[in-house]
C-alpha cells in the first residue's frame, strides 16, 4: 500500500526518536487516534518507565501514560535496529548552544547516524528540532543518504518545527496549529496528511527552510520584546516606576500593544537559544542581525542585574552579599513544571556562589538540581519553614510558582526580592520586598 494511503488509514507505523517534553506527547497523540507508535530513547530509565505505564514529566498525566500503554498501540524501546518497523520517523532531539554560543547539531547528526544504519525504502522522516535554516536539506539529508538510499526516491523528508509549551492551559500539543515544510511535494502530502490526523491544524510552507525559519522568527519575535521590557523595567527602576504597573496599564489598549512580561532571565529550550542559530548562519550570508544580538545581550545581563539588586538590598540592611544566606525559589524556568532546561535560577545560583554568598534553593517540583549543559551546582531542596526561611538573609524569587504561599513567605523572611512580580497582592511587611 502507498505510504499516503497508509497514513490516510490510519495503517502507518509512527515512530518518535527522543521522548522528552516534545516526543512524548506528540506520540500520545498519535496513540489516541488510533496509530501504532514505537518510541525511541537512549535512556534506558525512560524507556522503562514508560513501558511500566509511569509519566516522568509533571505536566503529563500518568493516567493518560498508562492507558496509552495499555492500548497496545505503544512500546518504547532503546533498540535503534527497531527504526525499520516504522513508515514515519518523527525526530524530537535538542539543539542546544555550544558554550561559545554556536549551534550544537550533535543530537542530530547523531540520531541521523543511527537512522543511516537502519532505515529502509519507503519511510518517511520528519525533523522537529528548532535548528537553522538548512539544516534538513544541508545536515540531515546527506547523512541519511549515507545509507544508499536516495532522498525523493528512496524516502522522503520533511521538517515540522515543534510548538511545545509545557503546562500551558490553553493550549497542548493537539490544538496548535502545525507547520509542516518539504522540498518535496509527496513529502508535503505526506507530512500535511500525517500531521492533519493529529493536530486541529496543518499549515503547508513551501521547503523544509520555510518551516525551519518559521520556528525562529516566533521565538527571536518573543527574545526581542522580552528584552524590551527587561531594558525598560532597569530603566523604570532608576526612575522609581513599577514597570509591571505600566504594562498592566498598557495593556489596556485594546489595539497595537502585546503584553510582555520581565524576569530574571530567558529560560526554556527555544527562547534563549533559537536567536543564535540564525545570527550564526546569517553569517555565511554576510548579514549582520543586530536586533537579536542586542536582544541576546539584555537578556543575558538580567542575572547580573538581578545580582547586584540584592547586593544593593542586602547593602541596604548592613549586610555584604559575600557570606550571606541566600534562599532561591525556584530552579525551572518557568511556574508550575518541572523542567530546568536554561533556567535563570542556576545562572543566578552561580553569580551568587561566586561572589561569597551562601547558597541554597527551593522547587517543590524539583527536589534535586540535575547536572546540566553549562552547570554542576549539587543541591537539594530545603523546605521552607518559618524557621528556615528566617534564617536566610534573602529570599530570592526566580520561578512564581503556584504552589507558593507568598503572604507565608514574606512573613518570615527577613529580605525578599522579587523579580517576577509574584508578591504584588502581598499586603503586610511589605517594607520587606525589593522588586528587581
Amino acid at each position: 500500500m502507498d505510504l499516503l494511503a497508509k497514513i490516510e488509514n490510519n495503517q502507518a507505523v509512527v515512530g518518535v526518536v527522543g521522548l522528552g517534553y516534545v516526543g512524548l506527547p506528540l506520540l500520545m497523540e498519535f496513540v489516541e487516534q488510533g496509530f501504532k507508535t514505537l518510541g525511541f530513547d537512549i535512556d534506558e530509565k525512560k524507556v522503562e518507565k514508560l513501558n511500566a505505564g509511569k509519566s516522568y514529566i509533571k505536566h503529563i498525566d500518568e493516567k493518560r501514560v498508562k492507558a496509552v500503554r495499555e492500548s497496545n498501540l505503544f512500546e518504547a524501546t532503546a533498540d535503534f535496529t527497531r527504526i525499520k518497523e516504522a513508515d514515519c520517523i518523527l525526530i524530537c532531539v535538542p539543539t542546544p548552544l555550544t558554550k561559545h554560543r554556536e549551534p550544537d547539531l550533535s543530537y542530530i547528526t547523531g540520531t541521523g547516524e543511527i537512522l543511516s544504519k537502519n532505515i529502509r525504502k519507503g519511510q518517511f522522516i520528519v525533523l522537529e528540532s528548532s535548528t537553522f535554516p538548512g539544516t534538513t536539506e544541508e545536515v540531515l539529508k546527506p547523512i541519511l543518504e549515507k545509507s544508499g538510499l536516495k532522498d525523493g526516491s528512496d524516502f522522503w523528508i520533511a521538517f515540522s518545527p515543534e510548538r511545545e509549551d509545557p503546562n500551558n492551559p490553553k493550549y497542548n500539543t493537539r490544538t496548535i496549529p502545525k507547520v509542516v515544510g518539504a522540498n518535496n511535494e509527496y513529502a508535503r502530502q505526506l507530512a500535511t496528511a500525517l500531521y492533519g490526523k493529529v493536530i486541529v491544524k496543518t499549515v503547508p510552507v513551501s521547503s523544509s527552510q520555510a518551516a525551519e525559519a518559521t520556528k525562529l522568527l516566533e521565538n527571536i519575535f518573543r527574545s526581542v520584546n522580552i528584552a524590551l521590557v527587561n531594558e525598560m523595567k532597569m530603566i523604570l527602576d532608576r526612575m522609581g516606576i513599577d514597570v509591571w504597573e505600566v504594562i498592566h496599564a498598557a495593556s489596556t489598549k485594546p489595539f497595537g500593544f502585546m503584553p510582555f512580561y520581565p524576569g530574571p532571565g530567558l529560560g526554556g529550550h527555544c527562547i534563549p537559544i533559537d536567536p543564535f542559530y540564525l545570527t550564526w548562519k546569517a553569517r555565511e550570508y554576510e548579514m549582520n542581525t543586530r536586533f537579536i544580538e542586542l536582544a541576546g545581550e539584555v537578556n543575558t545581563f538580567m542575572p547580573y542585574w538581578v545580582v547586584n539588586k540584592v547586593m544593593d538590598a542586602l547593602n541596604e540592611r548592613s549586610k555584604s552579599l559575600r557570606g550571606s544566606k541566600v534562599l532561591v525559589l525556584g530552579a525551572a524556568y518557568k511556574k508550575d513544571i518541572d523542567d530546568p532546561r536554561e533556567s535563570p535560577s542556576f545562572k543566578l545560583m552561580e553569580i551568587l556562589l561566586e561572589k561569597g554568598a551562601e547558597v541554597d534553593y527551593n522547587d517543590p517540583l524539583i527536589p534535586e538540581l540535575p547536572s546540566m549543559r553549562m552547570y554542576d551546582i549539587k543541591r537539594k531542596s530545603v523546605e521552607l519553614t518559618p524557621d528556615n526561611l528566617a534564617k536566610y538573609d534573602c529570599v530570592l524569587i526566580s520561578t512564581d510558582h503556584s504552589a507558593y504561599d507568598w503572604d507565608f513567605i514574606v512573613e518570615h523572611a527577613r529580605l525578599v526580592v522579587d523579580t517576577r512580580n509574584a508578591t504584588q497582592n502581598v499586603m503586610e511587611n511589605r517594607d520587606k520586598i525589593v522588586k528587581a
